[in-house]
């Protein structure tokens, strides 16, 4: 994966992971991880209407053909196709109201054929016009048929690595103690309120990978080089103790109005400042007490099969695998973090990612959406790119 880094699952590509540049990223660049490898992703290429130029001589070249009709054991062994109908087209309804969209006429085709001409025109309708839009599916649950969409965020196979050791550099800057408190309070925010794991915290993967790091720096033979990478470690552990002190207090968000309102920006690096700040403000403001987890797609629900829905959940890169405070972002110790957990992440064939699933089976359907998600990788990517210029 990449830092700030990437795996690329739009709606028309597969999970096969794009190699990492080779070269170390600049200070002021997000960096990416490796994406997965492939097979992870449904092949959601969709059939095309095809047509000749107008021109053409014979005429049954001229025409447009409408899309073929696939095999469908759902639709074609259903003998009460009447019922069948009248719920694909009611809940075909219910969508189109929700996502705002014109369904083209397609039931004076005839079964089965109108729902196939239906599914296709929902398809391209709902790419082109709805931002996160993952996938539709056509469920017969019981006697009852009803569509249910999936909207999911592509977080592009990136790491949100936040570094912490910028933070406390910045404190001993005394030109810069009015943003060191700005900023202590976006941290305070991302840690309390939207649950960023902490690497100094056992419970986060950042804490076992970099106590994996000085295992291995233990082992090694006592060298110039292994002597300064283990001081770094410890270095990295006593900045992440003592900043994690200063983050965790409630203060910080308290006071974190009023700082925003009395700093005044002096140069270039204040103003980057002050606007990171006044965005965590109106997320902060906006939805309370929304973490980056709460739409998180644990594992896949395709299946029914016990054992095939662990091996899936097993197979899968947790969001907080990639999304964590970590110490820094630069220096001997980032390069093999980023390179241990390049090697492990790139090995999975899933990725966990904030997913919306609605229903539209008769029942009222949920009005939220992904736009905090937005919003909050947004925050985060451009907090990394500060931190790393400092």
């Amino acid at each position: 994966m990449d830092h700030a880094t990437t795996y690329h699952l739009g709606n028309d590509q597969n999970p096969t992971a794009t190699q990492a540049e080779a070269t170390a990223p600049t200070v002021e660049r997000i960096r990416r991880v490796d994406e997965t490898s492939q097979g992870c992703r449904r092949d959601q290429k969709r059939p095309e209407e095809i047509s000749t130029c107008a021109d053409a001589s014979n005429a049954f070249l001229t025409c447009s053909f409408l899309p073929k009709l696939k095999d469908n054991e759902t639709l074609q062994g259903c003998k009460k196709f009447k019922r069948l109908e009248r719920d694909f087209y009611q809940s075909l309804s219910d969508l189109a109201k929700h996502y705002l969209i014109d369904p083209k006429p397609s039931q004076q085709y005839g079964y089965p054929y109108n729902m196939a001409l239906a599914v296709h025109d929902l398809q391209q309708q709902l790419k082109n016009k709805t931002r996160d839009w993952e996938e539709i599916r056509l469920i017969r649950d019981k006697a009852k048929v009803y569509f249910t969409s999936e909207e999911r965020y592509n977080t592009e196979a990136t790491l949100y690595y936040i570094p912490v050791m910028p933070l406390y550099r910045l404190s001993k800057e005394k030109k810069y103690k009015k943003a060191f408190q700005l900023l202590l309070s976006v941290y305070s925010y991302l840690y309390h309120i939207v649950d960023i794991p902490y690497y100094r915290q056992e419970a986060s993967y950042l804490y076992w990978m970099y106590d994996m790091l000085e295992q291995w720096a233990t082992e090694d033979d006592e060298t110039e080089d292994s002597l300064r990478f283990l001081a770094e470690t410890k270095y990295a552990e006593w900045v992440g103790n003592c900043m994690e002190k200063k983050i965790y207090n409630p203060l910080n968000l308290q006071h974190f109005e009023n700082r925003l309102q009395q700093f005044k920006a002096k140069d270039h690096f204040d103003g980057k400042c002050l606007k990171v700040a006044k965005t965590a403000i109106d997320l902060f403001v906006n939805f309370p007490n929304s973490n980056i987890f709460r739409n998180a797609q644990a594992c896949s629900n395709d299946t029914n099969n016990d054992e095939e829905d662990d091996e899936n959940c097993e197979n899968m890169v947790t969001m907080g695998q990639y999304i964590s405070f970590c110490a820094d972002a630069k220096g001997c110790l980032f390069d093999q973090l980023f390179q241990s957990v390049n090697n492990e992440l790139q090995e999975y064939g899933q990725m966990e990612e904030p997913v919306i699933i609605k229903h539209f089976n008769g029942s009222n359907v949920r009005q939220n959406n992904l736009e905090f998600e937005h919003q909050i990788f947004d925050l985060i990517k451009d907090l990394i790119d500060l931190m790393n210029e400092f």
